[in-house]
Formats: C-alpha cells, sequence, structure tokens
C-alpha cells in the first residue's frame, strides 16, 4: 500500500492505493471519477485517457507506483461540465462525434491535450495524434470526430463562434430530418452518463463481485469440478456450479423453423457434462471483491476429458466427425432456394458462365466496452437483470427456463450501452447473473475482461459460398446457382435464420429470372455465431458482388454498367420473388455515375510504378425488420403539466436510440407544437415499457417507429376537441384516457421451404464505391475514399444517420482488409484482431443520399444501420483487382495474400 497526494482538475486529493493498482481504477473506485472508462485494460484504446503533469497517458496501464506525488491529473470533469461546457464538448455535440459514448471522454480528454500543445492542428495532425495515442473508437469511423476537433480548435482560438455551433430548432419547430442532438449527447460529451461498470461502483455494500471459470479447451468432457480449495479463499461467498441452477440450465434458441433437426435447448448456461467452446462458463465465483473472485477462480480445479476440436464447419462435416451435441447432427438446418424455372439448361445454352467459390470469416464485434451486466432481487421478490441486452423481452423467453423462474418474475433493463453491433442480440452473461443472484440470494456484479468480451461472446458466422452465374452476350443475368455453409459455432440459436439470409441476400438487387440453391448450417466448435450488423448480408452479397466484376470481366464490359443492366425495374422481383417497395436503384447509379468516372481518372493519375491505385463499386441490399409479420408496441401518455411520455423498447446498441424514439414521436405529436424537450422517454426497461421487439435487422425506425407513431397518433385522437386539443384536466374531468398503446405488424410473409415469400415491407438499397491503394513491394493495401449512395428512405436525424454510415464503412474496411477471429490467441486483443484505427480509415467519406418514402415506413423512413456493412468490403476487394490484377476471395485481404497473388 503506498500513499499519494494527486491534484486532479485542481484539487488536491489524497490517495491510499496498492502500488500495482491502474490510476484508471484510483481514478474510478476512490475518487468516483466515472468518465474514465476501462475498456481493453491494457492501453490499446484509449477511452480511459487522462492527462498527468501535461502529458495524456493511458491510466489503466500507468501503476500508481509510477505516478509522482503532487502529480496535476484532469479528466474530462475537469474540462467541462453539462451547465458549463466546454467548446470541444459543444463541437462533439454540434457534430454528433458521441455515439454510444463509451470512449467520448477519452477522446475529449485527447483533444485538450492536442488543442494545448497545438492550438490549429490540420486535419493529418488530428488524425496522427489519436493513431499516436491509440484513441480508438468502434463507432463512428472517425471522420465526425476530426470535424469536431477542427471546429472546437476554431472556437478556441476565436476564429468561430461557439453559437455557430449550437443547434436551433427551425422556425416552424420540426426536427425531423435535421441535425438536433441526440438527447443522451450532453451526459455522453461530459462523462456523467453511467454505463454498466459505472452503476457497479453505485450498487449496495453487500453486492457480491463475480469471476467466472471459463474453459481453456474448445471440446472436452467434464470429468469433475472440485471447487472445495476456491471456497476457502479470503472473501468467497460462494462458488456456482450447474448443480445450483435451479431451472433446465440451458438458453433456448427459440427455435422457429421446423425443418431445424435440434430443440434449441443447446447452450448451457453454467457447462455440466460437456465444454462446446473455448470459454465456455463453468462456474462463478462470487466474492466480496473482484480480485478476491478472479484469485479464488483460479483454484476451482476442472478435470476435463479432451475431445475433437471441430474448427470449422469442414472439419464438423467430415464423414468421422462426432455428433457436438449428441443425437442432434452437425448439419442441423438446410435452406433451399428455387426462384423461377430449373437453372440446368439455362447454364447448358448460357453464353457466358462465371464460378468462383468465397470465404467471409469470424468478424469480431470488438465494442471498446466489454460486456457488462449485475442482477438483483427487488422488494417484490423479484428478478432484476441490467445489462447491455438489445432484446430485453426476447431475452426473457430465452433464459427464463433455464434460470428456474417464471416469465413474469423477471425484469430485464439495458443500461446505457457501449456499443454492441448485434453481439448482445444473444443474451451472454444475463442468464450467469441471474442464477448467481438466486444461488446467493445477494446483488451480484459480473464485468467481462477484454479478453473474456473477445474469447466468449459470439462472433459473426463465417459462412463457405459457391456461387455460379450465367448471362447471355449483352450481359443479361440468365440465372443463378448458389451453395453456402454456414459455420455457427456450437450453439443454434438463429443459426437457421442466418441460413436464410443466403437464399435472400445472395444476387440481391438483380433482376435474376432463375436460382437455384442450397445452404446449411453446421455445427462447430468455434466461437458461436452470434447477430452481427447486416447479419447475413456481409457474406452474401460478397460472393455475387465480387461474382458480378468476375463476369464484368469475362464479357469486357464495365463492373458499374454490368450491374445498371441488371437492377430492379418494374416488373423485376428480389430473389426471395418479392416485387420491391420502392424503384430507386436506377436513381442511385445515376446519381454515382459522375464520382465513379472522376474516381476512375484519378486512379490512372495517381498510380506509379510503386504504388498502384484501383476503383471498385458494389451493391448493398437488406431488409428492415425480422421476417414476416414482426410487429411492436409502445405507449404514448399525456402528463399533468402538457408534455408527453413515450415508453418503448427501442433498444440502443449506441446508435442513437433515444433520439430514434424522440425525433419519430416529435414528428406524430407536431399537432400540439411541443418543444422537443416536453416529450420524455422511458425506454428499455420490461417493467415499464411493453415489448418493442429487439433491435436487430434495422428493424427499430420502421417497426418500433410505426408502433410510435400509432400510440401518438390515437394520443392525439383522444385529445382532438373541435379544431384544438383538449388539457390534461379536460381529459380526466370528461373520463378520456390519457394514455395509449400503439401497435403496429408488418404486412409481410415469411419465406417458405425454397425461399420465396415477402419477408420484409422496407428495405435499404445503397451503392458502394472504394477508392485503393496497393504497394506492390508489400501487397498492402490502404483505402483512400469511401463513396456511398444511399437510399434509407426519408431520414429521421441526419447526425444518427450519418453517424451510422460512418462507422458502417469503417467496419467493412477492417472486414475487408484485417479484421479477423479465428486464431483464439492470436487474435483476442484489439491490435490481433486487427481493429481499425484511424489511420486505417480514411479520412475522405462521402455520402450521398436518395430519399425515396417508404410506403411502409414511418414518415417514409426505412432502417440505416445495416445497410452500410452490407457489402461495402467486396468494393475494395474489387477495386484491389482494379489495382493491381489480384482477386481475393476469401477475407481478410491480409498483404501476405494480396503479395502472393502478385507473385503469382
Amino acid at each position: 500500500m503506498i500513499k499519494r497526494t494527486i491534484n486532479v482538475n485542481g484539487v488536491d486529493r489524497m490517495v491510499m492505493a496498492d502500488g500495482d493498482d491502474a490510476l484508471a481504477t484510483v481514478l474510478r473506485e476512490t475518487l468516483g471519477l466515472t468518465s474514465v472508462k476501462i475498456g481493453c485494460g491494457t492501453g490499446q484504446c484509449g477511452s480511459c485517457s487522462v492527462i498527468v503533469d501535461g502529458k495524456l497517458k493511458r491510466s489503466c496501464s500507468l501503476k500508481m507506483s509510477k505516478v509522482p506525488d503532487y502529480a496535476k491529473v484532469i479528466t474530462v470533469e475537469g474540462i467541462g461540465t453539462p451547465n458549463q461546457l466546454h467548446p470541444i464538448q459543444v463541437s462533439w455535440m454540434a457534430h454528433g462525434a458521441a455515439q454510444c459514448g463509451f470512449c467520448t471522454p477519452g477522446f475529449i480528454v485527447s483533444t485538450y491535450a492536442l488543442l494545448l500543445e497545438n492550438p490549429s492542428p490540420s486535419r493529418e495532425d488530428i488524425r496522427d495524434w489519436f493513431q499516436k495515442h491509440r484513441n480508438a473508437c468502434r463507432c463512428t469511423g472517425y471522420k465526425q470526430l476530426v470535424d469536431a476537433v477542427m471546429d472546437a480548435a476554431a472556437v478556441m482560438r476565436g476564429d468561430m463562434k461557439l453559437d455557430d455551433l449550437l443547434f436551433r430548432v427551425p422556425e416552424d419547430g420540426r426536427i425531423w430530418g435535421s441535425k438536433y442532438p441526440r438527447p443522451t449527447a450532453v451526459a455522453k460529451v461530459t462523462g456523467t452518463l453511467d454505463y454498466g461498470a459505472d452503476l457497479g461502483l453505485r450498487m449496495p455494500d453487500d453486492t457480491l463481485r463475480c469471476a467466472l471459470v471459463q474453459a481453456d479447451v474448445s471440446h472436452a468432457k467434464i470429468v469433475s469440478i472440485d471447487t472445495s480449495e476456491a471456497e476457502k479463499m479470503p472473501g468467497v461467498f460462494k462458488v456456482v456450479t450447474h448443480k445450483d441452477v435451479k431451472g433446465k440450465n440451458r438458453i433456448t434458441g427459440l427455435i422457429t423453423f421446423p425443418t431445424n433437426k435440434g430443440d434449441g435447448w443447446d447452450r448451457p448456461i453454467l457447462c455440466d457434462d460437456k465444454v462446446f467452446q473455448y470459454g465456455d462458463a463453468i462456474a462463478i465465483v462470487c466474492a466480496d471483491s473482484e480480485k478476491n473472485a478472479k484469485a479464488a477462480a483460479a483454484k476451482v480445479r476442472v478435470e476435463l476429458e479432451q475431445l475433437p476440436e471441430y474448427m470449422n464447419a469442414y472439419a464438423a462435416m467430415a464423414d468421422d466427425a462426432m455428433e457436438i451435441h449428441p443425437g442432434t447432427p452437425n448439419v442441423y438446418f438446410i435452406q433451399k432456394i428455387a426462384k423461377g424455372g430449373e437453372t440446368a439448361p439455362i447454364f447448358d445454352k448460357a453464353k457466358v458462365i462465371v464460378e468462383d467459390d468465397f470465404y467471409v470469416g469470424r468478424q469480431p464485434h470488438m465494442p471498446i466496452e466489454p460486456d457488462v451486466g449485475f442482477a438483483y432481487l427487488d422488494d417484490e421478490g423479484k428478478l432484476c437483470i441490467h445489462s447491455k441486452s438489445i432484446g430485453l423481452h426476447l431475452h426473457g423467453a430465452m433464459i427464463a427456463p433455464g434460470i428456474g423462474i417464471e416469465p413474469e418474475r423477471l425484469i430485464m433493463v439495458q443500461n446505457p450501452t457501449g456499443g454492441t453491433f448485434g453481439y448482445k442480440f444473444s443474451p451472454t452473461m444475463e442468464a450467469l447473473v441471474g442464477v448467481a443472484c438466486i444461488a446467493t440470494g445477494r446483488p451480484v456484479f459480473l464485468n467481462y475482461t477484454w479478453y473474456q468480451q473477445q474469447t466468449y461472446t459470439g462472433k459473426r458466422s463465417p459462412f463457405f459460398m459457391n456461387v455460379r452465374m450465367a448471362a447471355d452476350s449483352d450481359g443479361k443475368l440468365l440465372g443463378m446457382e448458389t451453395d453456402w455453409t454456414v459455420d455457427h459455432g456450437p450453439y443454434s440459436e438463429f443459426g437457421d435464420l442466418l441460413t436464410l439470409r443466403g437464399a435472400q441476400f445472395i444476387g440481391a438487387g438483380y433482376d435474376i429470372p432463375a436460382i437455384r440453391g442450397e445452404g446449411r448450417t453446421v455445427c462447430t466448435n468455434h466461437a458461436w455465431g452470434s447477430a452481427f450488423r447486416g447479419y447475413g448480408s456481409p457474406q452474401s452479397e460478397f460472393a455475387s458482388e465480387v461474382l458480378m466484376d468476375e463476369l464484368a470481366e469475362k464479357l469486357g464490359m464495365d463492373p458499374f454498367e454490368l450491374r445498371f443492366r441488371n437492377l430492379y425495374r418494374e416488373g423485376s422481383t428480389t430473389p426471395t420473388g418479392q416485387v420491391p417497395e420502392v424503384l430507386s436503384l436506377p436513381q442511385i447509379f445515376e446519381a454515382m455515375r459522375p464520382r465513379y468516372e472522376e474516381a476512375k481518372k484519378r486512379a490512372a493519375a495517381k498510380s506509379t510504378a510503386e504504388v498502384k491505385r484501383g476503383v471498385g463499386i458494389s451493391l448493398g441490399v437488406y431488409g428492415s425488420g425480422l421476417d414476416g409479420p414482426d410487429s411492436a408496441e409502445s405507449e404514448a401518455e399525456l402528463n399533468a403539466d402538457g408534455s408527453v411520455t413515450i415508453y418503448a423498447c427501442w433498444h440502443d446498441h449506441g446508435q442513437g436510440a433515444d433520439m430514434g424514439v424522440l425525433g419519430t414521436a416529435h414528428e406524430a405529436l407536431r399537432p400540439l407544437r411541443l418543444a422537443p424537450e416536453r416529450i420524455k422517454l422511458v425506454m428499455n426497461d420490461t417493467r415499464t415499457c411493453p415489448n418493442g421487439g429487439p433491435a436487430g435487422g434495422s428493424r427499430s425506425q420502421v417497426v418500433v417507429g410505426r408502433s410510435i407513431k400509432a400510440a401518438c397518433e390515437l394520443l392525439l385522437g383522444g385529445m382532438r376537441k373541435g379544431s384544438g386539443f383538449r388539457t390534461y384536466d379536460e381529459m380526466v374531468a370528461e373520463n378520456i384516457a390519457v394514455r395509449y398503446s400503439g401497435k403496429w405488424t408488418a404486412p409481410a410473409t415469411a419465406c417458405d421451404e425454397n425461399g420465396q415469400g415477402s419477408p420484409f415491407a422496407c428495405y435499404m438499397y445503397g451503392l458502394f464505391l472504394a477508392e485503393v491503394a496497393v504497394e506492390l513491394s508489400t501487397g498492402k493495401t490502404s483505402v483512400e475514399k469511401m463513396t456511398l449512395v444511399a437510399d434509407i428512405g426519408s431520414i429521421n436525424n441526419k447526425l444518427v444517420v450519418d453517424g451510422q454510415i460512418y462507422g458502417g464503412l469503417a467496419q467493412g474496411i477492417g472486414l475487408a482488409l484485417t479484421e479477423d477471429y479465428e486464431d483464439i490467441k492470436k487474435h483476442s486483443t484489439m491490435v490481433g484482431a486487427g481493429f481499425p484505427y484511424i489511420k486505417q480509415i480514411p479520412d475522405d467519406m462521402e455520402i450521398v443520399y436518395v430519399e425515396t418514402d417508404r410506403p411502409e415506413g414511418p414518415f417514409g423512413a426505412s432502417g440505416v444501420g445495416e445497410l452500410p456493412l452490407t457489402c461495402p468490403h467486396a468494393a475494395i476487394i474489387n477495386a484491389i483487382h482494379n489495382a493491381c490484377g489480384v482477386r481475393i476471395t476469401k477475407l481478410p485481404a491480409l498483404p501476405e495474400k494480396v503479395l502472393a497473388g502478385l507473385k503469382a
């Protein structure tokens, strides 16, 4: 133990700490400065950035023994407060630079340090600074962060007025389609928004801190679990194993496809008979401190009998492979597609045929905030679970039988969330904290390390694909044949739905009269497959979009013209046989055409003997909704002061659910002329909010949005009186309800066994343009510009949709070039997994909107979140080929792969 006096934000504070405690931990836990976030815990993300004696430091890796007495420390609390915002914070809000907001305080402190040193930085200076100091963001794509720094610097120099950054509601009062800052913006930029780990510090004194005992092999039979030594360790209250679980000890995947050969009850909460993947939870140590819990977890002895590890789909499909779940075949779901006539005669007679094999791998989500949650029994004896869940009602149904609790005795709450990008569509720790709470009778808290985040939670499921296309000599597509294999890891939840995406989106965007194919879901022992932005389209559309370039090459056509010739037009149908709800693709292409021609000229002009430049395009399409008659419910209530409260489960990945609800409700309630701040939001708590469904498939703006619109319209109907509206007092006096429930169900039909149907009421469409540079000596690819022409319908909030697109493009660059989770040891850190820092993402990203109102969307809106990651990686891969002639069909396009292609 050491004593230090440190001057924090101008105030001397005496602290006692262990010498090996991190400064971040002392600032958070001793001094209560929870703006300092701990993400990676290893100095790779910068969320913990503070200034120490004038130098920017990553405080998670700075030990207290290295902090001198009377060191001067500045955190974001010392830069600005909610009532006294600093220009950097105002600029962050104005540019929508705080999305999930978890990394925001670290970026603001880093920016403050930069501007103290360089008051007039260039954009490249800013990018160099954030790269040097490892400030990482997974949400934004970085462009708007640089915009925010540039404007903040201008204000601080006196070249711009702070007022120029402030949003002003237009005279007509309408905020739909504007840059109105999201309601949580102030809290995010000041570090006052409490995320899960921050709330954990505020829990009662009797809260038990949890540590997991996890498998360090990928497939094994459990011989014994010995907790005796761990139970004697200091501070240990209980070691929870499968024997303490009162329910079925399984998480159900809620199987909806009758052709699934499993029963959905295949994921253990705590492993009992077997280990199915690396990181599986075997026991939970509950102790008085996290340090004591982790020390005791290391003392639990688990005896295992190693079994064959099937680490990819082909290994699990081998004739001699054992059933990973005894009684269920490793290939447990088959999805066919049959559109139009038979394809065999077409391929027999076609003038031009192209065929290739493709692979899109196990992309990790890599949020900066690791998974975190807690549970407690409330005064009514109900089990309350707080987490990063993006499907509260869904997860309640998935875990209640396994925990052993009646659904009506279970309350699910979403904490403010530091990014999920889809992995939280699956319950990850909800059941764990639930069983620990019930087994101990005490509040419990569990916070994963970033290593646990990477090794335990789900990943994008790899697709192995073979696709053939037939065309006439003019490039008109005649038919397509597809075969795809989905490596979904050991747990089946949503694997059948994901496999259906291959039928829905291979070849999407093109009028292909005849399609035949088959896909299959395979159980393996690698990381379980969970939802990830784009859900099936980044795999499916990669295959068809790269193959379209191969077809153009064989025909001697420009790939732009080949695509334009085959787009959805009047009389076209999608791969599922659905008539597209809008026909904006030709307009999207015409908007891109001059940009494409200019890009080709730039590439030709800038190419050298050492660095070749190229241009690539790809088409992205995705549905907004869960398949078939997707539905949601929300409520609107008139308050005594004339304000309105909206109750909704519009879950937040960090994308801006608060703004989605506010923007939609404000537009629906415009006849009341309410200021935006007069609409109050109660969100994402099953005790108070109706079931809006999970936040996946870019469904929230459409499906939850329509339910909010319906609730608001019912409220307006109750209030309407002649040409005006009743007050709250008048409503009560006339015995008219002040709270209304709005419901909406999508007019859609699920796909049949041949992949035919009208699964989504609204779609999103986009054309990607990538400009790349390839170093011939190394094979290294750099993306120099990305452009997206997007049709997402009418825009609710410009800051939110811009942010979604920039961030999605950045993740697409990572998917194309660096990101992977194949090697469990190598890929368990941010750097090892290929996390894209700011210098890996171009500053030059352009978005062009084609706003085509959707007939079924609220106020014409469709979704947005999935679109930017449908297929940007295919444009990058096509651009690499255009630059240097190397065609990469198996991602990521690491330099050594490109270099091998160049040598070949």
